[in-house]
Parts: structure tokens; sequence; C-alpha cells
């Protein structure tokens, strides 16, 4: 019998010696885990020099091309094409290895990365190539890290804290995302570009050193799955039997895909259309921010109240479709970034909650593989979607992009949420009994 079926549903990180989470968390409840509370600090620190990078990356890519937008789209595609290929397996090791050992390993290769970009730039010797190379290096880091990083949470917080937790989680991230670029945008103008990708490689010092101070007994830990054949064609037949999943993730698919643009759409608006500089896009970067970071607070308040719903899913989905199309349709930048404020709301309530549902719908021993084909579908249609914005905005205009990427959400949210609602909502694994039970989430 599979692993995932019968009685090995029961949870078993609630047997943890470690004292539970309440089971009506705060808002910021997460936080009351010292464990959590290591990464968390370590996470905002790091996260504020990856997006500060992000920005530098972008504009280096802008100045080494002449402004291409095809550039930046291939650019952005090689930064995520290793997710095709590594994602599912990544998530196999995350259910097998211990997760933090293997974060620490992959965030100092991150930092690796980032070091070697900032000193190529700033000894004058970068080409167009070399970004393009190290861009591929760094996402085959991302690939592996991520989907291990993502099932990771749960470990540190326990089941009943896990909403809460992605969503502060998602709160950190945006908080990076408001300061990062407005800084870098400075930044860049003062020191260059070079030297904010040597900023950013020291900050992850933060992360590395909250893994390092954390105490291993106190994780809610599920027992490490044992090394056999086969096992990534378990967890791809664990979803392809679960109907609701399969749902779930082309919806995700199609929005990140198409939707999520802005590493492409927004530099090349600021430059090309907006006629600005570095200031410009990372003024609009952190107008979308505000927005995320908005998003997600409302998504931390909403986690008190038990999990997420279906209802809450696809309104996200289509609001951000909506505001999206309006966003690309704006006359000017300073209308641009005041309506990227909604949309980020409306971004960032969509995939915490899509996330959160995910990892609540699933059971413990194929968190990891579930996970690794969450961020398979993320992030993998980066290296599709990334080329088809960049021919669209340099064959028409950087708007083109964006009000595609919009239509393509909303055509999602409605076809995908007709579907889910006929369905009846998610299986979710019940605590006691080896049997699954229908729950509107």
């Amino acid at each position: 019998m599979p692993a995932y079926a019968g009685g090995a549903e029961t949870d078993q990180l609630d047997r943890n010696t470690a004292a539970p989470p309440p089971k009506r968390p705060k808002m910021f409840g997460s936080l009351r885990v010292r464990n959590y509370r290591l990464y968390a600090s370590g996470q905002v620190v790091s996260l504020i020099g990856l997006w500060m990078q992000r920005v530098a990356q972008d504009w280096l890519v802008l100045e080494l091309s002449d402004g291409s937008a095809v550039a930046l789209g291939v650019a952005a595609a090689l930064q995520f094409a290793p997710t095709l290929f590594l994602s599912l397996w990544a998530g196999v090791l995350a259910d097998r290895m211990d997760k933090r050992k293997l974060l620490l390993f992959l965030e100092s290769a991150f930092a690796l990365c980032a070091l070697a970009l900032g000193l190529i730039d700033v000894t004058g010797v970068a080409e167009l190539w070399h970004v393009y190379a190290l861009c591929l290096l760094m996402g085959t880091v991302s690939a592996i890290e991520t989907p291990i990083r993502q099932s990771f949470v749960v470990e540190m917080v326990g089941r009943d804290q896990l909403t809460n937790a992605v969503a502060l989680n998602s709160m950190t991230f945006n908080l990076a995302r408001m300061v990062g670029p407005a800084v870098a945008g400075v930044l860049i103008i003062v020191i260059g570009t070079g030297w904010v990708s040597i900023i950013n490689a020291v900050t992850f010092a933060g992360v590395i050193l909250g893994l390092l101070l954390m105490n291993p007994s106190k994780l809610y830990r599920a027992g490490p799955v044992p090394r056999e054949k086969g096992q990534l064609r378990e967890g791809l037949r664990y979803v392809r039997q679960r109907p609701d999943l399969v749902i779930l993730l082309v919806l995700v698919f199609f929005i990140s895909t198409f939707g999520l643009n802005f590493f492409v759409t927004l530099a090349v608006l600021a430059r090309n259309t907006f006629g600005g500089d570095a200031a410009a896009y990372g003024l609009l970067s952190t107008m979308l921010a505000i927005g995320t970071f908005a998003g997600a607070t409302l998504a931390a308040r909403r986690s008190t109240r038990g999990k997420p719903r279906l209802r809450l899913l696809i309104i996200g989905a289509l609001a951000f479709g909506v505001l999206e199309v309006a966003a690309g349709l704006m006359p000017t930048m300073w209308l641009t970034g005041a309506m990227l404020i909604p949309v980020g709301i409306g971004m960032m309530t969509f995939t915490t909650t899509a996330n959160a549902t995910v990892q609540l719908a699933v059971s413990p021993e194929m968190r990891g593989r579930v996970m690794g084909l969450y961020m398979l579908v993320f992030l993998g249609g980066t290296p599709l979607g990334g080329p088809v914005m960049g021919w669209l905005a340099e064959h028409f205009t950087a708007r083109a992009p964006i009000v595609f990427g919009g239509a393509v959400s909303i055509v999602a949210a409605v076809v995908g949420g007709i579907v889910l609602a006929r369905r009846g909502g998610f299986t979710l694994p019940t605590r006691r009994l080896g049997l699954r039970r229908r729950s509107r989430v």
C-alpha cells in the first residue's frame, strides 16, 4: 500500500515532544516559536539584499543589451529554467533528508553566486553572457532550495500555525520587496550595480546565522521517508489521484506564468515607456511591494480565523487579473505605480491562499514532493512566460504583457473557480482516521 494511504495520513508532526502551538493563533502567533523567529529575522536581512540584487541585475542586463526587453526575458528564463528539471527531485530530497542542513548549504551557495556577479561587475569585465551564466547557476540553486524551504516552514511551527507562518513569510518577503528596490535604485546611481550584488552576498549571513542558532530538537518533524526507488513517481501518482490538487496547480501555473510577469515588465516600462532611470524602476517595484506587503498582512490577520477557503482563492485570482489589466492601461508612471498597490494585494491574496491550501491538503510524508511540484508549476512556467512577455513588450509596447497577463489570469480564475466549485472543494487529510473527508477550503 502506498505510504500516503490508510493510517499514515495521521499527522506525525503533532507527536513531537515540543509544546504544541496555540490552536487559534494571533496575527503574529508564529513568532512565539523561537526557531521560526530566528528564521524570520534572518530572512528579513537576506531578502532585502536579494531584492536589491534583483533590481541591480535587471538594470545591468538592460545596460549590457542596450535596453533589450528580450534580453531581460532570456535572463529571467535562464534563472527559472532549472526549476523544470530539479524542482521535483528537490521535493524528494526534502522528504528524505534534514531540511535545515540542506538549507545551510544552499544559502551559502546563493551567497557565492551573488559575490561572483558583484566582482565581475565592479571589475568592469562583465558581459551579457556572464550574467546569463550566473542567472542559470543561481536558478539551479533556487530550484533545489525553494521546495525545501517551503516544506521546512511546517517543521518550524507545526500544522496549526502553518497558515499564519505562510502569511508572515509573505509579509517578510514583501517588506524586503518594499525596502530592497527603493534602496537599490539609489545605490545603483551612487555606487553602481556591482556593489549592490556584493552587499547582497553579505546579507546572506543573516539567514545562515538564523539556521545555525536553531534548536533542532524543537522542530516539528515527521519521520524521514526511507530511500526507495520510485518515490518521485509515487509523489506524482499521489497528486494525479487528487483532482482537486490538479485543478489548483493548473490555476497556479497560468497565473504565475503569464500574470506574475513584473520581473520583465516593470524594468522595461520604467526605462522604455516612461523614460526613467534605475530610481524609476525602483519606485514601481516599491509600489507593487507596498501592495503585496498589505496583502500579506491581511492574510496574516485572516489566518487567525482558520483554514483558507476556496472562495477567497478565486476572488483573489480574479481581482488580481482585473487590476493588472487596469495597471497596464494607466497613462502615467505615477498612476501606474498607484494601481500596482491593489494589484499587489490581489496577488498576495491568491498566492498565500494557494500555498497554505496545498500544504494543508497533503499528508506529511508527501509534503516535500507535492511542494516540489507546486514550485515547479509556480516558477517553472517562467522560461515560457519570460521570453513571451519580452517579445510582446518589444514588438508592441511595454504595456502589452501586463494587459495580456491580466487577461489570462481572469480567464484562469473563472474557469478554475467553476470547476473547483462543482467538485465541492478540497480533500483534506484527517488527523485521527486513515480516511479522507470532504472539506470546503
